[in-house]
Parts: C-alpha cells; sequence; structure tokens
C-alpha cells in the first residue's frame, strides 16, 4: 500500500527537528561458548539510538536484549559489527579506553545494584562523582533523592536498606553525573508498584526535560510504555520498532511472539523503520 502524505504532514515533518544520533550500531555479533554448545546472542543486530529519546529493548526469553544493551555501552568485546557513540568508535577503542568512555559518559542502572557495602547510601550515589574528580550539583543531588524517596536513607548503608531502596540509590548513582546516555537493565524489578512507577516517571521526566538518551532493557510492558521506541529481538536481530507505545500494543505483539517465535508479520527489519514500524491499537 502506498502511504502518501498530504500538504499539512509534509510541512510538519519537514518543520521537525531532526534529532542527532547518540548511539549508531551495524551488524553486531556476539556469541558465547565454542563448537555445539555455542550460543549466538546477536547476530548481525543493527540499531540507531537518537539523543534525548528514551527507547526501551524487549524480546522473548534469550532473545539478546541484554547482550544487545552491554554491547551498546561497551562492557562486552563484539566478534563482528560496530557501535559508534557520536563520533567515537566503540569498537575501537581498548579496555583503559572504554572504562574512561563508560565512566564519563554513561549511566548504568542494572539488575544486581553493586553498591559498596561500607560506604552510605549517599556516599554509593557520589561515587562517580569523586572518581572523576568532580563535584556534586547540590539542586541536582536535592532532586535526585527527593524524587526517589531517599531523603531518609541518605546515611544508611545498602545492608540496611531493603532491596528496593538500594534500587533506587543505584538509579540515583546512574543520574547524579547527568551522563550522556543512562543504560538500565529491569530497573523497576526489584520496586514495589508505587516506586516503580515514580522512578519510570522520573526517567521519562529526564528524557523530556533534561534531554536524557535512555536506553532500557525490560520484559514489562507497562515500563516500556513510558518509552517513545520500542525496540523488538528474536535470535539476536532487531527484527521491529513500534513508535508511541501503548502496553496493550507490546502486550499483544509479545504474546505473538511467545505463540511463534518465527512470526514476521512486517516487511521491516533493522533500524530507522519509521513508517513502516509495526503499530497496533
Amino acid at each position: 500500500m502506498t502511504n502518501l502524505l498530504n500538504d499539512t504532514q509534509r510541512a510538519q515533518a519537514a518543520a521537525a527537528p531532526t534529532k542527532s544520533v547518540a548511539v549508531h550500531a551495524r551488524g553486531l555479533v556476539k556469541t558465547y561458548g565454542t563448537g555445539p554448545a555455542a550460543v549466538k546472542a546477536l547476530d548481525g543486530a543493527d540499531l540507531d539510538i537518537h539523543t534525548g529519546t528514551f527507547t526501551a529493548i524487549m524480546g522473548p526469553s534469550g532473545s539478546g536484549k541484554s547482550t544487545l544493551m552491554h554491547a551498546l555501552a561497551g562492557l562486552d568485546v563484539l566478534d563482528a559489527g560496530q557501535v559508534l557513540i557520536g563520533d567515537t568508535d566503540l569498537t575501537a577503542l581498548g579496555e583503559r579506553q572504554r572504562t574512561l568512555l563508560r565512566r564519563d559518559r554513561f549511566g548504568f542502572v542494572f539488575q544486581s545494584f553493586n553498591l559498596l557495602p561500607a560506604l552510605t547510601a549517599q556516599e554509593n550515589i557520589t561515587l562517580p562523582l569523586g572518581l572523576a574528580g568532580r563535584r556534586a550539583d547540590p539542586d541536582w543531588l536535592t532532586r535526585l533523592v527527593d524524587t526517589l524517596g531517599l531523603r531518609e536513607r541518605l546515611k544508611h548503608r545498602p545492608s540496611e536498606l531493603s532491596g528496593g531502596q538500594q534500587q533506587r540509590v543505584a538509579v540515583a548513582r546512574a543520574l547524579v553525573t547527568r551522563p550522556a546516555i543512562v543504560f538500565a537493565d529491569e530497573p523497576t524489578g526489584n520496586l514495589d508498584s508505587k516506586h516503580g512507577q515514580a522512578l519510570l516517571r522520573f526517567l521519562r521526566d529526564a528524557c523530556d526535560d533534561l534531554g536524557q538518551t535512555i536506553v532500557m532493557v525490560t520484559h514489562d510492558p507497562l515500563a516500556a510504555a513510558h518509552a517513545d521506541r520500542v525496540v523488538i529481538l528474536t535470535d539476536g536481530r532487531v527484527i521491529e520498532e513500534i513508535d508511541n507505545p501503548t502496553a496493550s500494543t507490546i502486550a499483544d505483539r509479545m504474546l505473538q511472539l511467545d505463540a511463534d517465535p518465527n512470526l514476521d508479520t512486517h516487511a521491516c527489519s533493522g533500524p530507522g523503520f519509521g513508517s513502516g514500524s509495526t503499530q497496533e491499537g
């Protein structure tokens, strides 16, 4: 079917600002193990992440979504392919250079909190600043602490915090440096619904108000619905993108994939589908 824009739509498209590409990934391949036991976690994955957008990565179990995020963040060394962070070729950097890039330009939120047990919550939050020789912005730190409900827990050590409180400390630590890109792996996985929704709203506001670029791996359609776009993987490849997602749209699509992982109802794959993306009611 031919997709024609009317004059008004053309004018709106021409007037819309073009976002720069924060992450450009092409042909990503990653295999774990060798011989008959080898598992190809990424099999030629392509993806663009635009600056100031919130992208959720989803897919069936074993689809490669966490491996993709690790590859984009320079946490895994690829077998093949290229990842550009702005103008920097991440795949051409040595380990020390990747470490400095992650410290200076990325924020991370993982399923495991990775908090230092000897430090208080506040010390854990501000640790990345100290490592980089920077001071905290007091206004920004206050906003983080209050939004995430940590005001009464700043002097507590991780062993004195609940799992949800530890996760919120990890989120504050990821955002305290105002990184170029935040990578989040199931950030609401250990939060109750109230604090989970507060965290997702905060990430949404950070994207809208501060231009924060966010890449989030999740299995939860409700969490993914906060994103601007959902990227779906199967068998280590990006097969679909859903713009302006709703929880019902995402849930329906994931149910289809769970029922038949080989289902291919679209004619497009790879990054930047634009009007070719599947969007169901």
